[in-house]
């Protein structure tokens, strides 16, 4: 049971995600964003709030990473043991198998470059730096119905991020269902690096071409409503934000 001071903590919590913005509210209203207020309520923030929750002082920045922690907690899939990546989106949250098994080397670039132990070529200072890349990205390019892409900080798909894998493209492993997680190429052997795409039909023209180094096991629904975004050539109209990728490894024990 929650105490009437963790009623004014959980009210905290959500007034601390309250801003303005001119797509959301006049100067004279101030309303949460849309996209989070059709997800949340203050009733269902208070509802997934600890016992021992202590309100901390709040930015924007770590009250996204809040709410989206709550989402993950409230729509989470059970999931077997595995490694899993967890992408945060504005959209929600979308929590994929990694095949560590199947494509190790995949694997180990994408969780280290989303952990940030692996160098990359940051567009704006020229150098290579060492911090998550998959932080306050867009989903840059979306083929309406069919996937979405995202993993360049320029939101191009043309930056070369200074780092290239080789291809793990086994038969085994074939776009046949919704929710491949793939890494996306230039066209030639041995492209990829960073940017990746997770298909939202069947796309066995595509088999063959990508690896393919993990599935959508959770937040399908997700995947669908962005690549279902209006779009300007293959460009969200709005743009839909990947704020993190958090990584976690379930043991046989659940944890």
């Amino acid at each position: 049971m929650h105490s009437s001071t963790d009623q004014h903590l959980a009210d905290g919590l959500w007034d601390a995600c309250w801003w303005e913005t001119p797509r959301v509210a006049s100067r004279k209203s101030r309303r949460p964003d849309s996209r989070i207020a059709a997800r949340f309520t203050k009733e269902s923030v208070f509802e997934l709030l600890p016992p021992t929750f202590v309100m901390p002082k709040l930015n924007r920045f770590v009250c996204l990473l809040a709410i989206f922690t709550l989402a993950v907690a409230q729509d989470a899939p059970a999931l077997k043991p595995g490694l899993y990546a967890v992408f945060n989106t504005s959209e929600g949250a979308i929590t994929a198998l990694l095949y560590e098994k199947y494509t190790p080397a995949t694997v180990a670039n994408f969780v280290a470059l989303a952990q940030g132990s692996k160098p990359w070529l940051d567009p704006k200072s020229g150098a290579m730096v060492r911090r998550p890349l998959y932080e306050n990205l867009t989903f840059h390019r979306v083929i309406p119905g069919v996937a979405i892409q995202s993993g360049d900080p320029t939101g191009t798909s043309a930056h070369n991020c200074g780092v290239n894998i080789r291809d793990e493209i086994l038969p085994g492993l074939r776009f046949s269902s919704p929710g491949r997680l793939a890494m996306a190429n230039t066209g030639k052997a041995d492209s990829g690096g960073c940017q990746f795409f997770i298909t939202d039909q069947p796309m066995p023209e595509w088999d063959g071409k990508y690896t393919i180094f993990g599935e959508v096991v959770g937040g399908k629904d997700v995947v669908s409503k962005i690549s279902h975004a209006p779009v300007h050539g293959e460009k969200p109209v709005e743009p839909v934000k990947l704020i993190t990728v958090t990584i976690q490894r379930i043991s046989k024990g659940g944890k």
